[in-house]
């Protein structure tokens, strides 16, 4: 997925490329880093614009995420789409219900699939954490799961070259 979306991109600078896979639900930081490397950026250049790329979307997702998703919740197809969302959220937030804003940014610093910023984002409002405190939350996770992802490359690629 991250190939194609790459040759998809093809053309733009590598920067912008990963501004906008780091912004993509799904990818994220964690597939905007790892892009950044194999696009030849320099590790600090890479994390910094993942990082950006990754919170962009945070501050509308947090601000409308509730109030658009009570206003199409009537139509079957939304309705069903945000049952699912909120449910399979719900299920993997358990240290967010019970820790807050502390476990929100534990969640979203797991870098793994379906443990990032958007679904911090889908969480904090399932469990009703004010802004004030998920904002900062999801800019602390993202920033260690940006640290944990950059360091992994580049040791990943230190390895490449040993060998």
């Amino acid at each position: 997925m991250l190939e194609q979306l790459i040759i998809w991109l093809r053309g733009l600078p590598p920067e912008l490329v990963t501004v906008i896979i780091s912004a993509l639900p799904v990818a994220e930081l964690r597939g905007g880093i790892p892009a950044a490397f194999a696009m030849g950026l320099a590790p600090l250049k890479a994390f910094t614009l993942a990082v950006t790329g990754n919170l962009l979307p945070a501050i509308p997702l947090l601000l409308l995420l509730e109030p658009v998703s009570n206003s199409v919740r009537h139509l079957p197809v939304f309705g069903q789409f945000f049952d699912w969302l909120y449910k399979r959220t719900s299920r993997k937030a358990g240290i967010i219900e019970k820790y807050e804003a502390i476990g929100l940014a534990l969640f979203v610093a797991i870098p793994l699939p379906m443990t990032g910023m958007w679904t911090g984002a889908v969480a904090a409002s399932i469990f009703k954490i004010p802004i004030k405190y998920s904002f900062p939350a999801i800019i602390a996770g993202v920033l260690i799961a940006g640290g944990i992802v950059t360091f992994l490359c580049m040791t990943g690629k230190m390895i490449v070259q040993m060998t």
